[in-house]
C-alpha cells in the first residue's frame, strides 16, 4: 500500500461526509454507543518521561485529532531512524493511554534491554472499533491508517515501511489492532493483541434491524460487514498475513474476549498462519495486572519482529 496516495474513493468518502465530520468535531459526548472528542485534555499529573501530546490535522475529521508520543532518551540528540510502535486504546479511552506500557519500554531503554523505539498512542474514542462508520461520523480507521501513521512518518524520524511498525492494543485496542493487521498485513510487521475480542462481523449482518450494532454503526451493505471482519480479511489476504508475526495473549478467566480469540486462534492454525498464542492461567480482563506479570517479556515479541 502506498501511503502516499489516496484512492478516488476516498477522496469522494472526504467531501460527501465533510458535513458531518465537522459536526462531530464539535459534539461528541454521548453517554451510550460511539462516540469520542477529538483532543482530550491532559490529565492533572505530569505525563511519562517522553511523552508528548501533539495533534494533527485530519481532512477526514475536517479537525485538530490528538495523540501522544513517547520518545527515546537518544532521539534528540541523534540522527537516526527508529520503529514504531503504534499502541491502541481500550473501550472508553482516548489518547492518554498505554503510560504502564511506556513506563516498561523506558526503563528497558535506559537499562539497555531494548533497542530504542518511538510508541504512538492514537485516540480512538469509545465503542468504535477502530472502524469508520458508514454515516462518516467516526473515520477512525481512515484517519489512523491514512493519516496519522503518515503525519508520524514525515514529522518524527521513522522507519517509514513495514519492517518498522508494530501494531498492539488491549481489548477494544487488542479487536481493532487485530483486524486493521488483516486489512493492512503489508503497513506491519508485528502484531500483539493482548485480550482483544475478535468476532466474526459478517456473522451478525441483518439489515432488518437498523438501529442494532453493529448494523448501526457498519450500514446496511453486507460488503462492509465482509470489509471489516477479521475472519474474512484473514481469508483475504492470508499470503501477505503468513508474512507477519502475529501474537495472541489472554487470560483463561476472560470469559467475554476468550471464546472469540480461541475461535481466531483456531482459524489462523486452520490457515497454516504462523503465530505465538498465550492463555494466562487464572487472568481476567485484568490489563495492569497483566502487563506487570509479563513486565520483562512484554515487548520482546515486537523487537524479534523488527529484528527480522
Amino acid at each position: 500500500m502506498d501511503l502516499k496516495s489516496v484512492s478516488v474513493k476516498y477522496l469522494l468518502a472526504y467531501s460527501l461526509v465533510s458535513w458531518v465530520a465537522i459536526s462531530s468535531c464539535l459534539a461528541q459526548t454521548k453517554e451510550s454507543g460511539p462516540s469520542i472528542k477529538w483532543v482530550n485534555e491532559p490529565p492533572a499529573a505530569p505525563l511519562p518521561t517522553g511523552v508528548v501530546h501533539r495533534t494533527f490535522a485530519c481532512q477526514a475529521t475536517a479537525c485538530q485529532v490528538g495523540y501522544c508520543i513517547y520518545l527515546p532518551p537518544d532521539y534528540a540528540s541523534s540522527q537516526i531512524r527508529y520503529p514504531v510502535i503504534y499502541n491502541l486504546h481500550g473501550n472508553g479511552g482516548n489518547e492518554f493511554h498505554a503510560f504502564e506500557d511506556v513506563a516498561i519500554l523506558h526503563e528497558a531503554i535506559v537499562a539497555g534491554m531494548l533497542p530504542p523505539l518511538i510508541m504512538v498512542m492514537p485516540n480512538g474514542g469509545k465503542s468504535t472499533f477502530y472502524k469508520d462508520s458508514f454515516d462518516g461520523r467516526f473515520p477512525i480507521e481512515t484517519m489512523l491508517i491514512r493519516e496519522l501513521i503518515p503525519h508520524i512518518d514525515a514529522t518524527y524520524r521513522t522507519v517509514a515501511e513495514r519492517k518498522g511498525r508494530c501494531i498492539e492494543g488491549f481489548s477494544m485496542g487488542g479487536r481493532g489492532a487485530t483486524r486493521l493487521a488483516m486489512k493492512y498485513p503489508t503497513m506491519f510487521c508485528s502484531l500483539f493483541c493482548q485480550a482483544g475480542n475478535v468476532p466474526r462481523t459478517l456473522a451478525v449482518y441483518d439489515p432488518q434491524r437498523p438501529d442494532v450494532y453493529p448494523n448501526s454503526y457498519l450500514g446496511p451493505e453486507r460488503e462492509n460487514y465482509a470489509d471489516n471482519d477479521a475472519f474474512e480479511l484473514l481469508k483475504k489476504n492470508r499470503d501477505e498475513i503468513s508474512k507477519l508475526r502475529i501474537r495472541i495473549l489472554c487470560g483463561t478467566l476472560d470469559d467475554e474476549h476468550i471464546v472469540t480469540i480461541r475461535e481466531f486462534h483456531q482459524a489462523l492454525l486452520d490457515a497454516k498462519v504462523d503465530h505465538t498464542y498465550i492463555e494466562l492461567e487464572g487472568f481476567a480482563h485484568e490489563r495492569a495486572k497483566i502487563i506487570e506479570h509479563q513486565r520483562k517479556h512484554w515487548f520482546d515479541y515486537h523487537v524479534e519482529s523488527l529484528s527480522q
